[in-house]
């Protein structure tokens, strides 16, 4: 007979998701979905605001990773408003974006999966924790807290509030930087290069103890993207996006917001609420790709930044061509959150930095608009339209987990191979096969905007339990 495991809830991750392992009749693993149980309505309760109201709605989707939809829908404003903001307004939304790229980065690696790095794979689940890596490793453990306070507490300096801010507009931002708030960003800056250098040097010695894993999470060749600029440098907030192949030749190049809207299409299937991202030329799921810190140092040539650029070699040496297992998004995090902490130091020596002039305005010159960022998980497109009042009539997010759906779901089915056999396996086993879906971090809240029915099962029960009548949908 035929057997189904089940890991319900898939722990350490944002939202809510299961894994199911069928079995067949030997015990071996036939097949394996990662589900995205949760459903949300974002897309079609958007209907009817006004545009410039988007931005503030959007960044409700997450309370990660707010910033990105700040920035993706103002830019998706500003295409329809069809103006082009002040410098100073972009380079501070960079740096917004960047504060909310080190503290979401800290968030997955210190306390999603150092649990399982520092402790171990096969620890005690009653340890394997934040709480458990503080209490073992003192100084990572603070280190952890600071990299995410760090970046949580810069954007309540600039936004007003850490969790869904709404200093990101249409047209720009909502006040300048005051001089105050530089100079107090400037101070916590040696304690976070501090503690970005000791989670590098730390992962970096144990790296090698996890060579098994690193062999089957999702370890397989595939498409990635991201946004790059014109130097090949990395990028998160403007530049265009890159597609490369398998081999790490350029499939597409310089693709805009708009381009990203007839390109990229979204397959759906019957076992998550998660829709399925693509390369329209390529077909699916042949098109599908992966987005994230993984695709972006596989892309870039350089980070721009002298600290992360002398940490990318390691990297690309990881490698022939691409970086493909999954297991390395890990590495690939900790130099961005270094980068992103030069970045910041950059960005805040700019002489037009205090400038007051923050913000555009314009009403409605164009019934449509896409924008798209770079979020913390990778690539986020928000594409709407508008009636001649500014009301939205049509709203698409592609976010960063959709199109990386398909690549999870290939890595829960290689990893459950690996580990399930004749039907056994321990709690480290499926650990392990949890352990591929956190190398994504995927953020679920955000993803799930799949089209079709939801299912629906009414019972009407009799007073001792009995089912009396059924409905499905």
């Amino acid at each position: 007979m035929t057997q189904t495991i089940l890991i319900d809830p898939v722990t350490r991750l944002e939202g809510h998701g299961k894994i199911t392992i069928q079995l067949d009749q030997q015990g071996e693993v036939s097949d394996a979905h990662f589900h995205v149980t949760q459903v949300r309505g974002f897309e079609r309760f958007s209907e009817g605001r006004p545009f410039y109201e988007m931005p503030s709605l959007m960044a409700r989707i997450c309370g990660i990773c707010p910033v990105s939809h700040l920035i993706a829908s103002a830019k998706a404003c500003e295409a329809i408003m069809s103006v082009r903001i002040p410098h100073t307004a972009a380079q501070l939304r960079r740096l917004l974006n960047l504060a909310q790229m080190v503290q979401s980065h800290a968030l997955s690696f210190f306390y999603l999966a150092s649990p399982d790095l520092l402790l171990g794979m096969e620890a005690d689940p009653k340890i394997r924790h934040i709480f458990g890596v503080a209490a073992a490793k003192p100084e990572l453990g603070r280190a952890g807290v600071g990299l995410r306070r760090f970046g949580q507490h810069i954007i309540e300096l600039l936004a007003g509030k850490r969790i869904h801010p709404g200093w990101v507009v249409p047209g720009g931002v909502t006040e300048p930087l005051a001089a105050a708030v530089r100079d107090e960003i400037l101070a916590m800056l040696p304690e976070a290069y501090a503690g970005a250098k000791m989670a590098l040097d730390a992962y970096k010695q144990i790296a090698d103890q996890f060579r098994p894993e690193i062999e089957v999470f999702a370890n397989f060749p595939s498409n990635y993207m991201s946004l790059v600029n014109e130097d090949d440098s990395i990028e998160f907030t403007d530049g265009a996006l890159r597609l490369i192949d398998a081999s790490g030749a350029v499939v597409e190049d310089g693709m805009t917001a708009v381009r990203f809207t007839e390109a990229i299409g979204e397959a759906v299937e019957p076992y998550s609420y998660t829709k399925f991202a693509y390369y329209k030329p390529l077909g699916y799921p042949e098109g599908s790709y992966r987005v994230g810190p993984l695709a972006r140092l596989n892309i870039v040539k350089s980070m721009g930044t002298p600290l992360a650029d002398a940490e990318l070699p390691a990297f690309k040496q990881l490698a022939a061509g691409p970086v493909e297992s999954s297991f390395h998004y890990h590495h690939a995090r900790l130099i961005e959150i270094l980068h992103g902490i030069e970045k910041i130091e950059q960005i805040l020596a700019d002489p037009r930095i205090l400038e007051t002039h923050v913000r555009a305005t314009a009403g409605v010159n164009r019934l449509e608009g896409a924008g798209q960022a770079e979020a913390p998980r990778g690539t986020l497109n928000h594409h709407y339209k508008v009636d001649d009042n500014g009301k939205i009539t049509w709203a698409n997010l592609v976010i960063a987990t959709g199109q990386n759906n398909r690549a999870m779901n290939q890595g829960v089915l290689q990893a459950a191979r690996a580990y399930v056999k004749d039907g056994k396996f321990t709690e480290g086993m499926l650990n392990r096969i949890e352990a591929v879906v956190r190398t994504f971090d995927p953020c679920l809240s955000c993803s799930s905007h799949a089209f079709g029915q939801m299912p629906l099962a009414v019972e009407l029960l009799s007073a001792d339990g009995e089912v009396v009548d059924q409905i499905i949908r």
